[in-house]
């Protein structure tokens, strides 16, 4: 027998020494949800462990976030119901909750990366991602108005990123332009460039308060039997500017995240969504799985392609990673 795999499997130095594929904390970027109020930390029924923030609240969680050594945070606002309407004003208002929240963030840990989701749905009356016609169609271009002055009203709070996650045509281009004319050149934009109609959102929507109040979002997030029309989507985003494509959800879509790796060469995002979360979380939790799931599945999203991972377990994977050195 000339070769023998298991000899590079003998001990746990020479797996270490060989292992092809390695998670790193800095690939790891943490969703937060900000909220109108005070004093608010919030536990989300749905995701144990992810909780509702108030602006004020927000310090201790920021400095346990750097000293476990996460660099990276995607907001997301979430308003009081009285503060939404049609066309999503309060996500553009410069003294919003989220707006707030960028300020207090950098004011903490200047050095944190701070990425904010560019979206209507949990701003608006109806749910939906953009601006509605008397049909109830989201009307493609005028969105793109409303999203462009989210992204500005971001930069301006201090966002180092803006991640558009609505899925209009062209939005790529028209933040792009919007963020330069406005002198936010060195904004970045990260894509969610291949954003299914996933059934994996539902504790998300629990979160963000934002199913839509009638309909699906079909006609705006990618079908998800369709793989060749994810390529088509990241070379419009390509074109139109984008830094950062992703790929959303993750663990049911790594053979577009493959794809994406093995077509393009800038970062591949990915996004291990709330569903996604939650059933790795119930399933530890009722004793069906060991915690080593959690590592395991995140890893599999690393080694289908992504170099970055947008994880409600950035936490608890940071202290495995300092453990496994």
């Amino acid at each position: 027998m000339i070769r023998r795999p298991r000899r590079l499997r003998a001990t746990k130095a020479i797996r270490n020494l060989v292992r092809e594929t390695k998670l790193q904390k800095e690939d790891l970027i943490y969703p937060l949800f900000i909220v109108d109020g005070e004093n608010i930390k919030r536990e989300i029924p749905s995701m144990e462990g992810v909780y509702h923030f108030s602006v004020d609240m927000l310090e201790d969680e920021i400095k346990e976030l750097v000293e476990l050594g996460i660099e990276h945070v995607l907001l997301f606002g979430v308003p009081d119901d009285n503060k939404k309407d049609c066309c999503g004003s309060e996500a553009y208002n410069d003294n919003g909750a989220l707006q707030q929240g960028i300020r207090k963030i950098k004011e903490v840990a200047p050095e944190m990366d701070v990425i904010c989701d560019v979206c209507m749905c949990e701003y608006t009356s109806h749910g939906h991602c953009g601006i509605l016609t008397e049909g109830g169609y989201v009307d493609n271009d005028k969105t793109l108005e409303y999203l462009s002055k989210i992204a500005v009203s971001y930069a301006k709070a201090g966002a180092d990123m803006v991640a558009p996650s609505d899925m209009m045509d062209g939005r790529i281009g028209a933040l792009r332009n919007a963020l330069d004319e406005n002198g936010y050149e060195t904004v970045a934009i990260m894509a969610y460039s291949a954003k299914y109609a996933s059934a994996f959102y539902g504790p998300f929507r629990d979160a963000a308060n934002s199913a839509p109040a009638f309909g699906d979002r079909k006609t705006y997030q990618m079908d998800p039997a369709n793989s060749d029309e994810a390529m088509v989507e990241a070379d419009l985003d390509i074109e139109e500017g984008a830094d950062i494509i992703m790929v959303k959800p993750a663990l049911s879509y790594l053979d577009i995240i493959r794809r994406f790796k093995d077509n393009y060469d800038l970062p591949i995002a990915a996004y291990n969504v709330s569903g996604e979360y939650s059933m790795l979380k119930q399933a530890v939790k009722q004793g069906l799985l060991s915690e080593d799931a959690i590592y395991e599945a995140v890893m599999s999203i690393k080694r289908a392609g992504a170099t970055i991972i947008i994880t409600y377990f950035a936490k608890d994977l940071a202290k495995v990673i300092d453990m496994k050195k």
